[in-house]
């Protein structure tokens, strides 16, 4: 029940942040473009206010709702860690990599944006991401019913510095952490833990979701060739098979649930760098950039140890 609730408030949480973030985004939009190929150094203290003023809003406002929706109404206790590194296979864990390091960029974005030198934005809105995810973990770390977890910290870290480490190397994120999502066929087992509608079940249904690393070959090319600079190539991870964090359980409800067995997944696959792909409309570089998180369809190759390989003509 605790963990089912707690899934719920935290599509909750992710959603308010999200939607915050696209807000903010699109109201700069407007009138300036967010997404630049370079910015100016020169501090304009007006968009350096919006930005803390918005940064803060979204702040206060997710952690209040968090807190009212979560920790109020139950038991609180000394601070603890749980080892929850054995769950969902770790796909979860990429799931932390990625939030961390996409709320990042558009720290980092925002605070160019601003006019904030290069470096100081890196740190600061690069480690947004990290920030945010790690005052969640303390509070679970209070609560009774859950706990921290330092395998959701060292993610959080990793998604974190795979977006700062670029950013200062090259200037560039060439390798990017994405997402896909397909509908499994065993939310209807677990609805309580999987979910019971398609949006809840994007990302509580672990069984349905991918993630890939994401590498722009263009950018590790002389500047002079031709190849398409948009053409990523991708691997992917999943696992399958999951009705239960741990394990798969005999029944649910007093009804018999089928012995599925739990395997993981890897995959091969073309990807497309949309913020790659230019344009003169400042909002649609803008969705370009916001949702570059998406892994784009493409034919893939996929390898498990239950059935060998396999090739999908397009695989989302």
């Amino acid at each position: 029940m605790f963990k089912s609730v707690f899934e719920n408030i935290r599509i909750r949480r992710l959603g308010l942040f999200l939607g915050l973030l696209f807000i903010t985004g699109n109201l700069a939009a407007q009138s300036e473009p967010l997404f630049m190929d370079s910015y100016p150094d020169t501090l304009n203290k007006k968009r350096l206010t919006w930005v803390i003023t918005g940064q803060s809003l979204l702040y206060v406002t997710s952690m209040t709702a968090l807190y009212s929706a979560w920790y109020k109404d139950y038991p609180q206790s000394g601070f603890h860690w749980i080892n929850d590194g054995h769950e969902w296979m770790q796909v979860d864990k990429l799931g932390h990599a990625t939030t961390a390091a996409y709320i990042g960029k558009f720290g980092y974005e925002f605070y160019r944006w601003a006019g904030v030198s290069r470096k100081k934005a890196i740190w600061t809105g690069g480690s947004m991401g990290f920030t945010y995810l790690t005052v969640v973990e303390i509070l679970d770390g209070f609560s009774e019913q859950w706990g921290a977890s330092a395998g959701d910290l060292i993610a959080n870290a990793a998604g974190t510095g795979l977006f700062i480490g670029q950013q200062l190397a090259w200037d560039e994120q060439r390798l990017l952490l994405k997402w896909s999502y397909l509908e499994s066929e065993y939310a209807p087992y677990r609805p309580d833990l999987l979910g019971t509608g398609f949006f809840e079940r994007m990302l509580k249904d672990y069984n349905g979701q991918t993630y890939w690393l994401s590498g722009n070959i263009h950018s590790f090319l002389p500047k002079s060739s031709r190849f398409p600079p948009w053409l990523n190539v991708a691997f992917g991870y999943g696992a399958d098979g999951m009705l239960g964090a741990n394990s798969n359980p005999g029944s649910y409800n007093g009804v018999p649930l089928p012995g599925y067995p739990r395997y993981r997944q890897y995959y091969f696959s073309l990807d497309v760098d949309l913020s790659r792909i230019k344009t003169r409309s400042n909002v649609l570089s803008f969705i370009f950039h916001g949702f570059n998180f998406l892994k784009i369809p493409f034919p893939t190759l996929e390898y498990n140890h239950r059935q060998g390989v396999n090739f999908y003509w397009l695989y989302f």
